[in-house]
């Protein structure tokens, strides 16, 4: 019986979401498991439903179009002129390929952008497209698998990391203003 590890190992580890889990892993537990179908990953497409058919023994689907199609490699493209810089594109990239500060413009890192198109939505301005990878002068190669895992990974880590410091701020704040707290010295 394969491992979660092991179809894990097959994905392309864009982190997109199309397969209907928050990436890559959790839908590899989920195919492990035997909660889900091995051909929900529009990123991977016929190749890697090929590839797990051969894992885990059995026949080959054709990519379920309820999660998307196939297509070439894409990257997000910043009109840098129209960004306004809210800075709502940030966060939900999951390899942090998208550098910037709040009103200032940002741009993507297209050596890092797995082109899981995760940026577009938040985007009020619509000024993030995403364009076919080898239509971009001098393109970077799309990011490997193992490094999109690592990024994604470190994603994660630093969001948990924000998220604990905010709540132990937020709870020494409460601590301070709660009644019997000793008043603060000016």
């Amino acid at each position: 019986m394969a491992s979660a590890d092991d179809i894990d190992a097959l994905l392309p580890q864009t982190q997109c979401t199309r397969c209907g889990y928050q990436g890559c892993r959790p839908y590899a537990e989920a195919i492990a498991r035997g909660e889900a179908e091995i051909n929900q990953c529009p990123p991977g497409g016929a190749a890697t439903i090929a590839q797990l058919a051969a894992l885990l023994r059995r026949d080959a689907l054709p990519l379920n179009p309820a999660n998307g199609l196939e297509g070439p490699a894409l990257v997000a493209l910043i009109d840098e002129v129209a960004c306004i810089g809210c800075a709502k594109c940030l966060p939900p990239c999951p390899v942090d390929a998208i550098i910037g500060a709040r009103k200032q413009m940002h741009t993507v890192v297209a050596a890092l952008c797995t082109g899981c198109e995760l940026c577009i939505a938040p985007c009020p301005v619509d000024c993030i497209s995403m364009v076919q990878r080898p239509s971009l002068p001098a393109a970077p190669a799309a990011p490997d698998a193992l490094d999109n895992r690592e990024r994604f990974r470190a994603h994660n880590e630093r969001i948990a990391r924000c998220a604990r410091d905010r709540d132990t701020l937020l709870a020494s704040r409460k601590q301070l203003a709660s009644p019997g707290a000793l008043p603060r010295e000016i």
